[in-house]
């Protein structure tokens, strides 16, 4: 794992030059890139492997980035995921319709690759803490995620890579209830093929380590019996 965490961006964009040099660019950057063509596609992996932020441009083939959009928004699970609209389109009418289907950010055709990084550094700051190089803090509690230290009142706490991860992904979304199949996708990585009953084992291995440092510390990471975990503010 990277000492930062980096997004995983998919960008949705018919003309392949284009595709090829946001890819470039955010590769560069140390994003993780997948790359589509079309609408119907967009949203097919959208619901097998879900980006950190979308790349959408407005004139897709089959259905447009305007409708991929509205529809993400209509999902409970892709409600709040940024998505930053490429178009061609600058006139202030479509702007204003692309930001009110829910677009995060707008950008205009030709753009500068640079721009573009800091638009997206900005959405995911702005949305996702894990990526503004900060500290998760609850209770307590602290993820450096820059250094990849781990704090209770000051006391260190020793993880593993694996349970580091985690952590931070569980604090990063305070009372959400994550699958054991979710956990693999979004803090093994989707491309990993471990069996579902391996996130109990990192689960009793983080318990163990923040019970050591403070009794009851390993409470805030609740079994919800049938669903998954979640990490619980007291």
């Amino acid at each position: 794992m990277p000492k930062n965490i980096k997004a995983k961006i998919l960008v949705v964009e018919d003309e392949e030059a284009i595709a090829t040099m946001i890819a470039y660019n955010l590769e560069k950057e140390g994003f993780k890139v997948e790359t589509v063509g079309d609408g119907e596609e967009a949203l097919l992996v959208i619901a097998e492997r879900k980006p950190d932020l979308i790349i959408l441009d407005w004139m897709l083939p089959s259905i447009s980035g305007v409708e991929v959009c509205d529809r993400l928004r209509k999902r409970e699970e892709t409600a709040n995921l940024p998505i930053l609209m490429l178009t061609a389109r600058g006139e202030e009418a479509d702007r204003i319709q692309g930001l009110d289907t829910g677009a995060d950010d707008y950008m205009v055709k030709p753009f500068s690759p640079k721009v573009l990084i800091a638009r997206i550094n900005a959405v995911l700051r702005r949305i996702r803490p894990a990526f503004s190089k900060k500290a998760l803090e609850h209770c307590g509690l602290s993820v450096d995620l820059a250094s990849h230290k781990v704090s209770f009142d000051g006391k260190n706490i020793k993880l593993g890579p694996t349970e580091f991860r985690l952590l931070a992904h569980l604090m990063e979304h305070p009372g959400h209830i994550f699958s054991r199949e979710q956990l693999l996708d979004q803090v093994w990585g989707h491309d990993i093929y471990v069996e579902s009953r391996t996130v109990d084992v990192h689960v009793r291995r983080l318990r163990k380590a923040l019970e050591e440092v403070s009794k009851g510390l390993e409470d805030h990471i609740k079994t919800v019996r049938s669903a998954g975990y979640v990490f619980e503010k007291k």
